[in-house]
């Protein structure tokens, strides 16, 4: 278990969603590339089909990055494994399936990669989506030198993921400094805030520090963002530009 500060296994840079908007979010073509730019770590999106699978896709409704219709988590993962994921994008991913946090695992596993899992639960299944991702993670991960890292903007998930797998490290992903947050972290045990770039400052990255936990950033595109997260200390930072930033 990361117990101390100074126990941070994951690189500085990591690819959003695999490979930013290069390739169709969520999918194994989008790590792949991801990878060939040379990234360590990924950042994906999970949630829970209606049969308990766990797989990848960010928003609630299918219509934006499928060619379903619908919420996701309505369906069993039968339906969703048919649909097309990657024509949305462009002509040269057609056909590139939904991907299960599992077959996700073995890529990076085989690989060596790390991993940032965002708990994105269907509105309403927090707590479960929290402590089946987390249930899912432990046992993928179980024989893994380094575990991934569970965030999410729900304190519902990480506090199903705590309960279920205490032992993997969670951080809270905010949008917004909301009164209590640093104190829901602490309540979590969280390893990590992960904000939108433009909350941190010098204070804000003190506090995080102090009370044991790294500082991480999204959605980070342009190199001034990057310049001034380096200088404020920071930890970590999200990308979508893999094809901009070298994250050697």
């Amino acid at each position: 278990m990361l117990s101390t500060l100074s126990e941070w296994p994951y690189p500085r840079w990591i690819a959003h969603r695999g490979a930013g908007k290069l390739a169709p979010e969520n999918t194994l073509a989008a790590f792949r590339l991801g990878a060939q730019h040379g990234y360590q770590m990924f950042e994906c999106d999970a949630k829970l089909s209606r049969d308990g699978v766990v797989f990848l896709m960010h928003d609630a409704s299918l219509n934006r990055t499928t060619n379903g219709q619908g919420i996701g988590g309505d369906l069993p993962w039968h339906d969703l494994a048919q649909l097309d994921a990657g024509s949305w994008h462009s002509r040269s991913y057609a056909g590139e399936p939904l991907l299960t946090l599992a077959n996700l695992a073995r890529f990076c596993l085989r690989n060596r990669y790390f991993l940032n899992i965002e708990i994105k639960p269907t509105p309403g299944t927090e707590q479960v989506t929290g402590q089946v991702v987390a249930e899912h993670a432990a046992a993928l991960w179980a024989d893994a030198d380094c575990p991934p890292l569970l965030t999410s903007f729900k304190p519902e998930a990480l506090a199903g993921a705590k309960v279920t797998a205490p032992h993997l490290p969670r951080g809270l992903l905010l949008d917004t400094l909301w009164e209590g947050w640093l104190n829901t972290a602490r309540q979590l045990e969280c390893r990590a805030i992960v904000c939108h770039y433009g909350l941190w400052d010098a204070s804000s990255v003190s506090q995080v520090h102090a009370a044991g936990m790294r500082c991480l950033s999204y959605t980070v595109n342009d190199e001034w963002a990057t310049e001034r997260l380096i200088e404020l200390g920071t930890d970590g930072i999200i990308t979508d530009r893999v094809d901009l930033f070298s994250p050697a």
